[in-house]
């Protein structure tokens, strides 16, 4: 059976067990709860030894991409390709290789050095949020959607003295509950410009360069779908701090934060996690404003409070080092920044967020196609690229993520 049809039907059967389990719960039929859950047990096993047969399949197509001639054959068979107003299509594999190899994006293997004039310069720090390469991608082509459970709650141990418990009934424990992660296809289509001159590129360079910034204007949008959703008050692609599950509650949790301030990390760190231990693998998602608000920062000797390290190969991402902790951050230019926000009384404000990106699940539904047009941007000697694809996302683990909230004032109306 091919593995994704697979996927699809271990999917649809995880959802009908979790539906039994949740009417027996309310039931208080014991026997049929603990038999559905057992079924959603074993399924999620198979689901998991399903992803990471795909996982290594994609892993291999990956790392079997073509190289040297046999790339600029290729590069040169879909400049053509474009030339002709055709459309070329990537596959799902080819868009997993660019979001985990994002450096390339721009100056692969198969850009060769071309005489003085003829390269177009890009904008600097013009590249995408690197939390597109950071979230967890999974290639859902060919699903019609798809369902990730996830704890919401772990089962309550009871105790008691052992003179008063015996022979007596057992006080029942807490059942665990738990919630369930829809992910659904959402069409997404860029556009962008560039000047006709890039036809004078060998075909090699000129289909580099369109792909180039048509996969940049794709992952600018999925950075924002990624934290923001699709804006819809019905989503069907689910961003940060619009994740719900399909009974409509949150996935993610709040933090009240009214200010940029010495306490901000420590209230972000804590936050994340169970009563019991803090999260690992957080990283601080923020606007560009605030992560200089937070480097401006002084005590009252003048000195720095935290230290903003940029790193090296990549300015989007780097740390924060506060005394003995560094949190590691990354800028999303579509979050709203905290600095120069101002709480209003009709709505709290969504700015920072602050979690493992691995509790972002993005699903590609299929191909990523790209096509040149001259006639739009006729006049202006512009080329347009249009590019469409199949995406969808949701946080998969409870409370996966902190959003940081301004909260709105208590007074006026």
């Amino acid at each position: 059976m091919n593995l994704k049809q697979k996927l699809i039907d271990l999917a649809a059967t995880r959802t009908a067990a979790l539906d039994r389990a949740s009417a027996a719960y309310q039931a208080n039929d014991e026997a049929a709860y603990s038999s559905a859950m057992d079924e959603v047990t074993n399924i999620n096993t198979e689901v998991e030894r399903v992803q990471n047969l795909l996982r290594e399949q994609e892993r291999r197509v990956i790392e079997n991409a073509p190289t040297g001639a046999e790339a600029r054959d290729i590069a040169e068979e879909r400049a053509n390709a474009l030339r002709n107003h055709e459309t070329v299509h990537f596959s799902t594999a080819e868009v997993l290789r660019g979001l985990r190899d994002a450096t390339t994006l721009a100056t692969g293997t198969i850009v060769e050095p071309s005489g003085a004039g003829s390269e177009i310069r890009d904008l600097i720090g013009n590249n995408p949020s690197s939390i597109v390469n950071q979230v967890y991608v999974q290639n859902l082509a060919g699903t019609g959607g798809f369902s990730e459970p996830y704890v919401i709650s772990e089962l309550d141990a009871k105790t008691g003295k052992v003179t008063t418990n015996a022979g007596k009934e057992r006080t029942a424990s807490t059942d665990p509950t738990f919630g369930v992660a829809k992910i659904n296809p959402y069409e997404m289509n860029v556009t962008t410009y560039v000047d006709r001159n890039i036809s004078r590129l060998s075909p090699a360079n000129y289909y580099a360069k369109i792909y180039s910034m048509a996969m940049n204007a794709m992952y600018r949008k999925l950075a924002e779908l990624i934290v923001n959703g699709d804006g819809q008050s019905t989503p069907d692609m689910f961003g940060i701090k619009t994740a719900k599950n399909a009974a409509g509650e949150a996935i993610y949790a709040t933090e009240n934060v009214s200010a940029i301030d010495e306490n901000l990390l420590d209230t972000l760190y804590y936050a994340y996690g169970s009563d019991s231990e803090i999260g690992s693998g957080a990283c601080l998602y923020l606007a560009k404003a605030d992560l200089k608000a937070i480097g401006k920062i002084r005590n009252s000797n003048k000195e720095r409070v935290f230290r903003v390290i940029p790193d090296a190969a990549n300015p989007n991402i780097g740390r924060i080092e506060d005394g003995g902790t560094s949190v590691p951050y990354c800028i999303v230019s579509a979050l709203t920044p905290l600095s120069g926000s101002t709480a209003s009384s009709s709505a709290a404000i969504q700015t920072m967020l602050y979690g493992d990106p691995m509790n972002y699940e993005l699903g590609l539904f299929g191909d990523y196609s790209i096509r040149v047009d001259e006639s739009i941007k006729g006049v202006e000697r512009m080329l347009t690229i249009l590019g469409d694809a199949m995406v969808g996302g949701n946080i998969i683990r409870h409370k996966g993520f902190v959003v940081a909230t301004l909260p709105k004032t208590t007074g006026g109306g």
